[in-house]
This record gives structure tokens, sequence and C-alpha cells, in this order.
């Protein structure tokens, strides 16, 4: 198998732009979630978010006109392939193109409502919505290349044509595990020989009118009175996740490319596996399939559960999701040092993979591990060894990343000090 390392974090998040900002605020326990002000006087459920703040994609995108057909979703994934891109130091035009390739994670990305308007408005008649004239209205109404804009797979596209990235190109749309799978896709098209170098990466924003509406598929939290001690992932007293929006990317190269151009390497993908066990009607989240997925990067990294370090783990802040993760991460880690980073970021749905791992990478550098904010009160139901209060020195090189997406998919990802 060919080793493949990570070179390069690239993030946009609601606690920072940069990476050290990013990892500082996880290590001092700020959070980003607040009251999303477009929702607070609307009759939704939840109105509280974890938001981007000073994020603007025009000192990136080039040429600014592509701006027109990128959505924020889009937008966010492209300045963290970006950011990633400059932290990775690689000369631009150094790559040969054929064998540099895109794999990126993308939600169904949610469209502007105010773009919509128009052609609704011109298909009602009497309070009545006339489905026959939604066909010409819409291309009368709406930009031509409007459609363009909400495609999961145009992160992905957005990125290799900024980057004249002609190899192995896909996308990947599994929800919360879309950016872990996205990493394990494209470690495998490394390994098969298909590219030198890849960038892999996730993009999400779920604070939009339209993910508020599907409330009842999810239990939102309802702490509205401190929205910042919302997200309680693993404590007795969590009553629910916050959505958030993000994106995050890495590069990854083979070991041998990343070493002939003295590249700094940050960490090496040492195993990976998924599964998957499908949720039915609402039924909770199955232990096994975590479990599987715990034992599979295992086995796949040649490790033994004592080797692992810590845990960052997927954890919602729902009631009993975090129970069932727990429990596998007890059954096959023992009391292993857990970290859990939606507790200040949120749930960034498809976004949150590459984000939440890079708190471990820059903590496997730093020799930290952040912890785990607003986690008070242990909960007997999830018994595991949570990072709280300060962050957890000295730990070892290997840490293991969990994300799961609400209808069953699991992935594990080990990553390791180089």
């Amino acid at each position: 198998m060919r080793e493949v390392v990570i070179t390069g974090i690239g993030l946009v998040s609601p606690i920072g732009l940069e990476k050290q900002e990013f990892f500082s605020a996880l290590c001092e326990g700020r959070s980003g979630v607040g009251v999303v002000e477009e929702l607070a006087d609307t009759s939704l459920a939840s109105r509280i978010g974890a938001r981007v703040g000073d994020f603007d994609a025009k000192a990136f995108v080039k040429p600014r006109k592509n701006i027109k057909v990128m959505s924020r979703d889009i937008q966010m994934g492209f300045v963290a392939a970006d950011k990633a891109w400059t932290d990775s130091a690689i000369a631009d035009g150094s790559v040969d193109p054929d064998r540099f390739g895109v794999i990126f994670g993308a939600d169904l990305i949610a469209v502007e409502l105010a773009e919509m308007e128009p052609a609704y408005r011109a298909c009602m008649a009497m309070e009545r919505f006339e489905y026959p004239k939604w066909g010409s209205q819409i291309t009368n109404e709406m930009f031509p290349l409007w459609m363009l804009k909400y495609l999961p797979n145009m992160p992905a596209c957005h990125i290799a044509i900024g980057r004249d990235a002609r190899g192995p190109n896909d996308s990947v749309t599994v929800e919360g595990a879309s950016g872990l799978t996205a990493l394990v896709e494209a470690v495998r098209a490394i390994d098969r020989g298909l590219a030198d170098v890849m960038i892999a990466g996730c993009t999400s924003s779920r604070i939009h009118p339209q993910v508020w509406a599907k409330e009842k598929m999810f239990p939102l939290s309802r702490r509205f009175d401190d929205p910042a001690g919302a997200c309680r992932p693993f404590d007795a007293d969590r009553d629910g996740m916050v959505h958030g929006e993000g994106a995050g990317a890495v590069i990854l190269e083979e070991r041998s490319h990343a070493e002939a151009r003295g590249a700094k390497i940050v960490a090496t993908v040492r195993g990976f596996a998924s599964t998957f066990q499908a949720r039915l009607r609402q039924s909770p989240l199955k232990k096994d399939a975590v479990c599987r997925a715990i034992r599979g990067a295992l086995a796949d990294a040649r490790m033994l559960p004592e080797e692992i370090g810590h845990v960052n783990a997927n954890a919602w802040g729902t009631v009993d999701e975090d129970c069932v993760e727990a429990e596998a991460i007890a059954e096959t880690l023992g009391r292993v040092p857990v970290t859990a980073p939606k507790s200040s970021l949120g749930n960034l749905g498809a976004g949150s993979g590459i984000v939440e791992m890079a708190a471990s990478l820059i903590g496997l550098e730093q020799g930290l591990v952040p912890p785990t904010r607003n986690y008070q009160t242990p909960d007997p139901a999830c018994p595991v060894n949570v990072v709280h209060g300060v962050p957890l020195e000295g730990t070892p090189a290997n840490a293991l990343v969990l994300s799961q997406s609400w209808m069953g998919h699991s992935v594990a990802v080990i990553v390791s000090r180089p």
C-alpha cells in the first residue's frame, strides 16, 4: 500500500478561518453558536445556529465573476481548498495535472428563496399554485445558470477547474459522513496509483430556512436562552443538535512525492473503514455499525485499541445517538480520551468531517486534545472518558476520528503523527 500523508489544512468555520484561530477557540472553550437573526421572530422550534462570520469569498475566488454561480456552500468549499493548498506550500504548476484530483463532500444545497420567489408568485392565481405554469415561468424569471449554484458536485468541479486538477474527480453526498468518506476515496485514488496529489474536503451550510423547515427530522436543541450552551455532547442535560455551517479541506500526497519536494508533513493516514446500517422510521442509530467501523479502521491500520490516543467523536448532542456512539467507543476502545468538536461548532452536516478532523490533526502537532465544551454533568448512559474543562496534554501519536450520517453511515479514520 502506498503511504498517504496530509500536507495542508484549510478551514472555514464558525470559530475561525485560520488553523490556529480555530484550534485556540476549541482549547479555550469558545462557541460559534448564537441566535440566527432572520429566524428569531419565526415560529420555528429552533432559532439558534453556528454561523461563519467575516467570510468573503471575493478574496479567494478568481475570476470573481465565478461567484455568480456559487452558492454559499460552494464558496466555503472553494475557500477551504484554497487555504489547504496555500498551507501545503505546493508550488502552482508543479504537479502533473493528470495525477492531481479532487474529491469533495457536500449536502443537497438549499436554494436561496428570494431567487425562487418571482417564478413562484407568477404561478399563483386565486391563492392557488398553478403547476402547468411552472415550466415557462421558471425559464422567464430565473437566471439561466441558476441550477449550477446548487448541484452538490459543483464544489469539486470549481476547485478542480481553479487548480487545473485533471485527475480523479468525484463528489460525495452522504450527509454528515460525507467529509471522511471523501477523504477515504481520495486516499484510495492515491493508493491505486491514479494520483500523486488529491484535495479532499467537505462543505455545507445548514443556516437556511429550508433546513429548519425539516426540524421534525432532527432533534434540535431548544436551549434558546443560552445558545453557546446548547450543544452538549455526552452531557446528561443534552437536548438536541444545533445546525451550523462550514467547510474543510486537506491536501493528500503519496509520501515519496511529499518528501521529494521537502513538504512539512502534518499527519499520516493510517487506516479507515466505513459501514452502513439503515435507520428505519426514526429508529435509533445502530451500535453495531459504529463498532464495525472502529474495528475495521484498527484492522486496516494494524493497530491495537490501546494505541489510540484519543477519539474525535461524531457526538451530535442528541439524547439517543450519543448513548449509542458512547457505548460503541467504550466497547471497542475502553476508556480512551474522547473529544467532541460539535460542542463548539454545531452540526455542519456534510461539512463536519474534515473540519472536526482538523482539531485532531492540529492537536497531534501540538500534543493537545481540545476539551468538549458544555460537558458538566456526566451521563451514566454514555460510558466514555470525555476531555473537558482544559485541553489534555501529552497524548499518544494516534487519533481515531468518527463521523456518522443520520441515515446510518459510519466512518472511522485513524491519523498519526508523521
